[in-house]
């Protein structure tokens, strides 16, 4: 046991646990303000349920030993994780302390997805469509990519901090979610102005403020693996977040905030995968890149299909971590971790392969999965609010509260 180590990992879990209300300001900002509570209230209990959710079962699915798709109940209740190391996973540090690390970005990983279908969803139906992703779709992709005997980890598939457990998943039920719940009414393929970008600024500064534990953390000690995930991490939000004001200066006329905090998440999405495994030149052409093809989802494919991702979770967490996990396969080193695995441009194709493999079965599964779980929730109770309660807003009609008082 280190006391470091251990210490570092708590307050990297801490870290991470910020994220979430970090999103929830960040995703509040962007809505209309009869939707910003709404927004709120639903990062808010994916907190609650999915911490509940986490250590009674969700835990022991993800982690405990099993085979390759997914891992046993022997773990259930926390039974057995106890305060000394489990070596699996982290040789340092109480296996407890491990165990509520993963929970925040169990935790993280459905928030997103409220991203796709803001401003439309009833909250019953998110609630139980939550529960049910994180226990038959996120739980069985992160056995595969981390726990011991998972088949994509046992391939050889990279994925330091989430990429394709976190970002790819989050981003493709974004889609599925969009494709079944239609757009919002009265949308004309036009984007709905920010209420509160001073929100959205904050949520995004929060958002890159916590994952120096998302990534860094993930090294799961303090040593040199940490330091470099947190330098490259803040190396890639960086660049993207420039490219992408440059992007619109360029070919709008004027930068952005919002377009700029928006290229700094898409950064930070697209270096968490690789952030234990590249070096910081390779995370500035990561950043740049990820600005560049997120923008274009964003900005050029987006309007062309006429899809709503409202506030675009798929066009950043899903392109971006399909861009950063594959950029894993490209920028890998071992000379930046003797436990990780070289790229394509460091002499080994084969990665590279794997991490399309990764990428392709994640899209696959996280598809139909979500598909038949979103589909199921919405023949039951249904999943869209009433075109009165839409018109009316979420706060009211969802949670009989306003966000804002206004004095005549």
């Amino acid at each position: 046991m280190n006391s470091g180590d251990t210490a570092f990992v708590l307050i990297s879990a801490g870290l991470v646990m910020l994220m979430t209300p970090g999103l929830a300001f960040f995703y509040g900002g962007m809505v209309r303000r009869k939707n910003v509570l709404g927004v709120l209230m639903q990062c808010f209990i994916v907190l609650c349920v999915l911490s509940l959710q986490w250590v009674l079962f969700g835990y022991s699915l993800s982690f405990s030993p099993g085979n390759g798709p997914i891992g046993s109940l022997d773990w259930a209740g926390l039974r057995g994780v106890g305060l000394e190391p489990y070596p699996d996973y982290a040789a340092t540090i109480p296996h407890q302390a491990f165990m509520i690390f993963q929970a925040m970005f169990a935790i993280i990983t459905p928030a997103l997805i409220i991203g796709a279908f803001a401003e439309r969803m009833k909250f019953s139906a998110f609630l139980v469509f939550t529960v049910l992703w994180a226990t038959f779709v996120y739980d069985p992709v992160c056995h595969w990519v981390w726990g011991t005997g998972g088949w994509l980890k046992n391939l050889g598939a990279l994925d330091f901090a989430g990429g394709t457990v976190v970002h790819i998943n989050a981003g493709i039920a974004a889609i599925v979610t969009i494709l079944i719940i239609g757009r919002r009414k009265n949308y004309e393929n036009k984007p709905v102005p920010p209420h509160n970008l001073p929100f959205t600024v904050l949520g995004a500064g929060i958002l890159w403020f916590g994952w120096f534990g998302f990534n860094a953390g993930s090294a799961l000690a303090a040593n040199g693996i940490a330091a470099n995930a947190f330098v490259v991490t803040n190396t890639a939000a960086a660049a993207a977040g420039l490219s992408w004001a440059i992007l619109e200066w360029f070919i709008n006329g004027k930068p952005t905030i919002f377009g700029t905090v928006t290229g700094a998440v898409a950064g930070l999405v697209a270096i968490t995968p690789g952030a234990g495994f590249v070096g910081v030149m390779s995370a500035i052409l990561i950043g740049f890149s990820a600005s560049i093809i997120c923008f274009i989802a964003v900005g050029l494919i987006k309007p062309k299909l006429g899809y709503d991702d409202s506030l675009d979770a798929f066009g950043v967490h899903g392109i971006g971590g399909i861009w950063g996990s594959l950029a894993c396969g490209l920028f890998a080193s071992k000379l930046i971790n003797p436990a990780g695995a070289n790229g394509l441009f460091f002499g080994n194709p084969k990665q590279f392969l794997v991490q399309l493999i990764t990428v392709c079965i994640t899209i696959v599964y996280t598809f139909a999965m979500t598909f038949i779980i979103f589909k199921l929730v919405d023949l039951t109770i249904g999943v869209r609010v009433t075109e009165s309660d839409e018109t009316m807003g979420l706060d009211l009609t969802q949670h009989r509260e306003g966000a804002y008082t206004l004095l005549e």
